[in-house]
């Protein structure tokens, strides 16, 4: 009997081109005439937290960092979807902060809801069993394999799904 092939679901975001994207975000924001005279308007990446943090001296130039960090994270390939913005939050002595944490694995709940999806299909013995913060898929076919990566692929689960050690 041949074993199973597999594969994994998970969610990531590439931290150096979030990176990549602040540094362009923020060299954007120095050089624009909108900031020219704002007493304060930073871009702060905090790699090991998973955290972008905005600051401004208005609610209007925090939108308009919102909107250029955005832009710069899509044109680096870093998917929007596992962005989690909070809501902007005034701060002492007229300042505007906004936090924005980076989702880098699947939650229990999202890990919840891809295995009842796909369950729900009713695809022929594919497994879908939860592992940490991952989906492990497995079947005896590859095909169906195949087919359950189409299905998560038009799916919303709230993150951008990415699909690995397949074997």
């Amino acid at each position: 009997m041949a074993k199973d092939a597999s594969f994994d679901i998970t969610t990531s975001v590439d931290l150096q081109e979030v990176d990549n994207a602040v540094n362009q975000a923020s060299k954007e924001i120095a050089q624009r005439y909108d900031f020219k005279d704002a007493k304060l308007a930073t871009v702060e990446f905090k790699r090991t937290e998973g955290l972008v943090k905005l600051s401004s001296d208005t609610d209007m130039r925090l939108r308009a960092m919102w909107d250029i960090l955005q832009s710069k994270l899509i044109k680096r390939g870093v998917p929007v979807q596992n962005l989690d913005a909070g809501e902007p939050t005034p701060g002492g002595g007229d300042t505007w902060h906004r936090d924005i944490k980076l989702k880098q694995a699947l939650d229990g709940e999202t890990c919840k809801k891809v295995v009842a999806a796909i369950k729900a299909q009713k695809f022929k013995k594919v497994q879908a069993s939860i592992q940490g913060d991952t989906v492990r898929v497995s079947a005896p076919d590859r095909d169906e394999l195949q087919a359950v990566i189409a299905f998560c692929r038009g799916e919303d689960f709230g993150v951008a799904l990415s699909f690995g050690n397949y074997r």
